[in-house]
């Protein structure tokens, strides 16, 4: 699918943080010490830095959480360095800084600006896996052997040092151009089987579109964007990671999971319906996954799929557990249980898990201030969870209304998303602006009908249109 992209004037989102009680400033206290851990001496650990890492985000990132070293095993399979931001190592337990970041929860992104978790001192400083200068990392050493099975996970403590910081689209271009970057040439080829693999396991993964508001000048942008193959490939890498981290907690009795149940029988008959009338192919014995993961999200009927798909993946929870394993172990989006650990800069939950994973591995006994943690932490994360999407949506929405406000009683081409069951009507998309709201009248799944755009309120947040 191409980018698109639509101008709006200067939109205010001050309304959003008001409504949904961002914090501002961290409280001087907190500030204090995370100027003092910045300054701090790196803590002493193993000597990685031999090992040429990368990072790979959008080029707009500062706080690099990750960074990546593929290779060939002698005698076939691939071995995975994947070297995370050691936070754990600058937060101190008990301290006024923790104590403000359990009230964030995790970042917050709004299009004027982010509410970062941590000070920018240590999120976009002395934490970042900047190239060129020596980290505090957690590193995980996961060997594969050449069917992408894992058959050996380590994870230590470890210095490390980026060599370089690269952006989706740049490695996507020299992936395309036959000249991936050295330390990631494997990305494409191990992310491909990895996908292969989840999918064959019954992992759902959804490649829908995005809708992000991006500054522009004295403007924004209103960008529905699909993402690049490279992101999938970077993405399977995170999910090996955590599952290895899951199933490490599991053998040791105590953790914190990523849960969600498997998709429910009535979901999946719902979407092997709407396969039908979409006129997706679904082969006789192929997964869910699978038949996800062949459609086209660019094309009006696929990406409509994908949005019925979506109701697969519902009642994602964090689960915590000490001395066996929880009642619910799986991840129905993942296919296999799975735990956050490679996000630590952006999200508390990964702080605490790690910290289990690195005491399992060497034998010893989880701190106690992580044991302590891990039973507040399945609210703390579901709380912030709940904020971080309202601030998405409706900054979004906020974006949409003001795009079309000028443009109420204009007639659009449109797909149909989703249709209601109680009552007339639906979700459509139109392609410019690219916008997805609510549609008054008879619908059809997957059809392109005419819509006049009859609400476009900045104020409400709100956008409808009606079938002519």
């Amino acid at each position: 699918m191409p980018i698109k992209r639509v101008w709006a004037p200067r939109i205010d989102f001050s309304v959003l943080r008001r409504e949904l009680d961002l914090p501002a400033e961290f409280p001087g206290d907190a500030w204090r010490e995370a100027e003092q851990a910045a300054r701090a001496a790196a803590p002493p650990a193993a000597d990685r830095t031999d090992v040429p890492f990368v990072t790979i985000d959008p080029a707009s990132s500062q706080d690099l959480d990750q960074a990546m070293h593929l290779s060939r095993r002698a005698g076939g399979g691939y071995r995975v360095h994947y070297a995370i931001a050691d936070v754990a190592s600058y937060v101190r337990p008990g301290g006024a800084l923790e104590a403000e970041t359990w009230r964030r929860g995790q970042t917050i992104y709004l299009p004027d600006g982010r509410i970062p978790l941590h000070p920018p001192m240590l999120s976009e400083g002395a934490v970042s896996l900047f190239p060129d200068v020596d980290r505090a990392a957690v590193l995980w050493t996961l060997d594969l052997d050449a069917d992408g099975a894992t058959v050996a996970v380590a994870v230590q403590r470890a210095r490390v040092r980026s060599r370089a910081k690269l952006d989706y689209a740049g490695v996507q271009a020299a992936v395309d151009a036959g000249n991936p970057p050295e330390p990631i040439a494997l990305l494409p080829e191990l992310g491909a089987l990895l996908a292969e693999r989840a999918a064959a396991r019954g992992a759902v993964n959804l490649p829908l579109p995005e809708q992000e508001v991006t500054p522009d000048g004295a403007g924004w942008r209103l960008v529905l964007r699909a993402p690049l193959p490279v992101e999938e490939h970077n993405a399977q890498i995170s999910l090996l990671t955590g599952m290895a981290a899951a199933q490490l907690m599991l053998d040791g009795g105590i953790g914190l999971l990523r849960t969600m149940p498997a998709p429910r029988p009535e979901a999946i008959g719902k979407l092997r319906a709407a396969a039908e009338s979409l006129e997706v192919a679904w082969p006789e014995g192929a997964s869910v996954g699978a038949v996800v993961a062949g459609v086209d999200p660019g094309s009006p009927r696929g990406a409509a799929f994908l949005d019925q798909a979506a109701d697969l993946l519902r009642g994602a929870a964090y689960t915590a557990f000490d001395g066996g394993p929880p009642a619910e172990t799986g991840h129905g989006g993942v296919g296999a249980p799975y735990a956050h650990v490679t996000a630590p800069l952006r999200r508390l939950a990964d702080r605490y898990a790690t910290e289990v994973c690195l005491a399992l591995h060497d034998g010893r006994e989880v701190p106690g201030w992580a044991r302590e943690a891990l039973p507040r932490l399945p609210k703390c994360m579901a709380d912030t969870d709940r904020v971080a999407s309202a601030a998405d949506r409706g900054a979004v929405a906020l974006a949409e209304a003001v795009l079309l406000a000028h443009r109420v009683g204009e007639v659009f081409d449109a797909g149909v998303l989703d249709v209601d069951v109680q009552r007339p009507g639906g979700t459509v998309a139109i392609d410019e602006p690219a916008v997805r709201a609510r549609c008054l009248g008879v619908l059809h799944l997957g059809e392109r009908i005419d819509v006049k755009l009859t609400v476009a309120d900045p104020k409400a947040r709100n956008v409808q249109f009606e079938r002519l």
